[in-house]
């Protein structure tokens, strides 16, 4: 990778491997993360650090003793288009109270430090405000160009 990335360097690796994903078959193997490591030019934590986001997003899975694949099902959007769908596929409105980090955690199969960061992303986006005692509200409808 050769210039910095104002979004951190594994947070666009991440993009790339999930565009790259979107050609592989279910199921098969993603190249080495040395062969990661040489092809993007950055070290394997960076790699590793990718590949975790993608994990937490269910889009891959680390297997013993053949690396890491595609997961086989299962929704291929990103944890933040699909909390962010949350919105409108429970008719949510502006004020409206956002689901907890509990019930998002068991919606979407994360831990809840991937729904965390997503949580954080929406709400620098300006979609969600914390309120105080009373958890998170839809702040903002989102627009297409609110999706990464």
């Amino acid at each position: 990778m050769s210039e910095a990335s104002p979004r951190g360097t594994y947070l666009a690796i991440a993009e790339r491997l999930r565009s790259d994903i979107q050609t592989h078959s279910e199921g098969n193997p993603l190249p080495s993360e040395s062969d990661l490591v040489n092809s993007h030019g950055v070290s394997r934590n960076t790699i590793r650090r990718a590949l975790k986001v993608l994990e937490a997003d269910g889009i891959v899975e680390s297997a013993p003793g053949i690396g890491w694949r595609v997961v086989r099902e299962g929704d291929r959007r990103s944890l933040v288009e699909r909390m962010t769908d949350v919105i409108a596929e429970d008719s949510l409105s502006v004020g409206d109270a956002y689901p907890s980090e509990a019930k998002l955690c068991e919606r979407f199969g994360a831990s809840r430090t991937a729904v965390r960061r997503v949580l954080a992303q929406m709400e620098g986006n300006g979609l969600l405000a914390t309120v105080h005692g009373k958890g998170r509200t839809v702040r903002a409808l989102p627009t297409p160009t609110d999706q990464p």
